[in-house]
């Protein structure tokens, strides 16, 4: 089924989204985008039903015809200290606030959101196979993290970020108990599953 351009017709409006909200290392990054009324792609859709290939292939593509994007981190400190609801939706305002356009409306991936400012939102769960701005926001917070962990795989190869992306595989487990946390590690989020017998 194709995806929707609009939520609301005939107004300027953004999608977002996230990535990383269930990894165990890493920010939480989020995307807004605004794309022009006739934009369509054949490829595009949720990050999540593209392989690595096609969403590499996307993001330049939406990057060079959206009418405005933006990309924000939230880091493991902020995750910790406001939890990763709250990092989450902080991620995605200050995605928003990057937008070069001011948006009418804004649609958001899933159904949790704060509103933004004066403008009004409308939240979707599975928003990111739905609607197009919001799987380009998907692919852009997706394909910025995932550069981001294979970056910060180079200084840490133990945990294997490159291919994880810091998300709770049994490899990563593995690292956490044979080498313990990194600085990147999220302490407030329950690495190992036997961790309440663990110190860490």
């Amino acid at each position: 089924m194709a995806l929707k351009k609009f939520y609301l017709k005939d107004t300027v409006e953004a999608g977002t989204d996230e990535a990383g909200r269930g990894c165990l290392s890493g920010p939480v990054v989020a995307a807004a985008v605004i794309l022009p009324a006739n934009f369509s792609h054949p490829l595009l859709n949720d990050s999540k039903q593209l392989t690595e290939k096609q969403r590499n292939l996307l993001r330049p593509i939406i990057e060079e015809n959206a009418l405005a994007f933006g990309v924000s981190y939230v880091f493991e400190e902020t995750i910790d200290e406001i939890n990763i609801l709250q990092a989450s939706i902080l991620a995605m305002h200050l995605a928003i606030d990057k937008l070069k356009t001011f948006p009418e409306h804004i649609i958001v991936d899933g159904n949790k959101f704060k509103s933004y400012k004066e403008i009004p939102h409308t939240t979707i769960i599975k928003g990111d196979a739905k609607f197009l701005s919001i799987a380009a926001a998907s692919v852009l917070a997706k394909t910025y993290r995932d550069t981001y962990m294979e970056k910060i795989a180079i200084e840490f190869p133990e945990y294997q970020w490159q291919k994880n992306k810091g998300y709770p595989t049994m490899q990563h487990r593995d690292a956490i108990r044979n080498f313990g946390v990194t600085k990147y590690h999220r302490k407030s989020f329950r690495l190992l599953p036997e961790q309440l017998k663990l110190d860490l």
